[in-house]
């Protein structure tokens, strides 16, 4: 009894024991986050204003321009005498437009984050050289380009292979191809290629390419029309006619007029990409054609001159020579003027009454020339002819040592000619009486824009400018 009790009094104190080791933990507390601070209003810092100086300079004469409207960042200014106009804005890169009375419109993205001084080339279309011919009536004679002999050597390029036809030039810089149909860009200041385009195949190309916008489009011997990118000679799109083309671009409104050796008469429209008309006149057509008045004329080895609608191709009248034609008809003064591989150039009035033919006695393939009422030609017996545009009547006859081919042109008064006697010959249109000499030529002459004038050797192109030439230029 004694020991059961014990036992029980044992664990008792056992129990009393155990609960008073036990350890209650301290409430845990958790710290407050810290509140974050509230943001500091932003205030967005204003553009810091700028004057930035604009000059407007020509870009063929290099002269400066006066008048000019000149806009960016919504904000405009007229340049003063000087050609500069100042407008207040941010630094940085800045669209700029510009309008002067005489050029055509230019926009064009400036930087004027490194200098607040700042230049930007326009140009007088009628000092440009788009196309074959000068003018899209083929007259071979730009009017209000004022570029007379004696002339200074500027630069000189080689191209390679051989120059049938002349560059084309606009906004400062020459397009020109080869008869291996490598086409290039190059600069009138420097004489520098900007790009070379090489055609797939190489196909052989005897003609002149065309401006049109920001693209340039040319004809190959294969049937190719190309159209590239003016920027860098990139290919933008192609076709195709099967045949081969001579004809070099005429494009008006967006369309391309030419002929094939096939004798298909074709108006290809550049923005859709398709055909607007094509025409076959049976006969094969290395001409060009011409427009004017709202006709548009071409010939072709059957001895025609065709006068087809521009909007359908319908004809409108059909007037005949003595043999093929191999050149480009010109348009002046309500006459079309048209060489016959039969030894002679005709005159025909724009409706289709035959005016008058000159006879050679040799060949004549060269395109004619007209100007001031005179219209010059040169056949292949070496003889270079100026004829009265009126009546045909022979003003002059200047023997060049060779056989002509190319075109004659005109430029201020001074018909030129190449020959196959190597060089090129400059006459007064008038007189006849020989004005130039150059010592390289072959096919067709000159061409140019208002500051200089390219001379074609059989390979290389020279530019020439006037030795008395006092153009202004900015300093660099």
């Amino acid at each position: 009894m004694i020991a059961r009790i014990l036992v029980v009094a044992a664990l008792v104190a056992l129990l009393a024991g155990c609960g008073g080791s036990k350890q209650v933990a301290p409430p845990t507390t958790q710290p407050k986050p810290k509140p974050r601070p509230k943001p500091k209003p932003t205030h967005r810092e204003p553009h810091k204003m700028t004057k930035l100086v604009v000059t407007i300079l020509d870009g063929d004469q290099r002269v400066r321009v006066r008048g000019a409207r000149v806009k960016l960042w919504g904000r405009s200014g007229r340049t003063d005498r000087h050609g500069v106009t100042t407008i207040t804005a941010p630094r940085g890169r800045h669209e700029v437009s510009v309008s002067a009375r005489g050029y055509a419109p230019v926009s064009a993205s400036v930087n004027f984050q490194r200098s607040r001084w700042q230049t930007v080339d326009v140009y007088r279309p009628d000092l440009q050289w788009p196309l074959y011919g000068a003018t899209s009536a083929r007259t071979q004679a730009p009017v209000k380009i004022r570029l007379r002999p004696p002339f200074r050597l500027v630069w000189s390029r080689g191209l390679g292979h051989l120059i049938e036809f002349p560059a084309v030039v606009a906004d400062g810089y020459a397009y020109i191809g080869n008869a291996r149909g490598t086409v290039r860009a190059i600069s009138m200041r420097s004489g520098d290629f900007a790009w070379t385009h090489l055609t797939p195949g190489f196909p052989r190309m005897a003609s002149s390419p065309a401006v049109a916008g920001n693209e340039i489009v040319y004809h190959t011997m294969s049937g190719g029309v190309y159209v590239l990118d003016r920027r860098n000679g990139h290919v933008e799109w192609s076709w195709n006619t099967g045949s081969a083309i001579e004809s070099s671009p005429l494009i008006v409104n967006g369309i391309d007029y030419f002929g094939d050796a096939r004798g298909e008469m074709y108006a290809l429209d550049l923005r859709t990409h398709r055909l607007k008309w094509r025409k076959y006149l049976g006969a094969k057509i290395t001409s060009s054609a011409a427009i004017s008045g709202g006709r548009l004329f071409i010939g072709d080895y059957a001895g025609r001159l065709w006068a087809l609608s521009p909007g359908s191709g319908a004809t409108r009248w059909v007037g005949r020579v003595n043999g093929k034609i191999y050149g480009t008809p010109a348009v002046a003064g309500g006459r079309v003027f048209v060489p016959s591989v039969a030894y002679s150039l005709w005159a025909f009035s724009t409706s289709g009454r035959r005016l008058w033919s000159v006879s050679t006695g040799s060949y004549v393939y060269s395109s004619p020339a007209v100007a001031d009422g005179v219209v010059c030609f040169g056949a292949y017996n070496g003889v270079f002819y100026g004829a009265s545009a009126g009546s045909g009547r022979v003003l002059w006859r200047v023997s060049t040592g060779g056989a002509i081919s190319g075109a004659a042109v005109i430029v201020d008064g001074v018909a030129y000619v190449g020959s196959f006697a190597g060089r090129i010959l400059g006459v007064n249109l008038h007189t006849g009486r020989r004005l130039l000499t150059f010592p390289h030529g072959e096919y067709v002459p000159v061409s140019g824009n208002g500051a200089r004038l390219l001379f074609n050797g059989f390979s290389r192109i020279y530019a020439v400018e006037p030795r008395h030439s006092k153009r202004r230029r900015l300093a660099h």
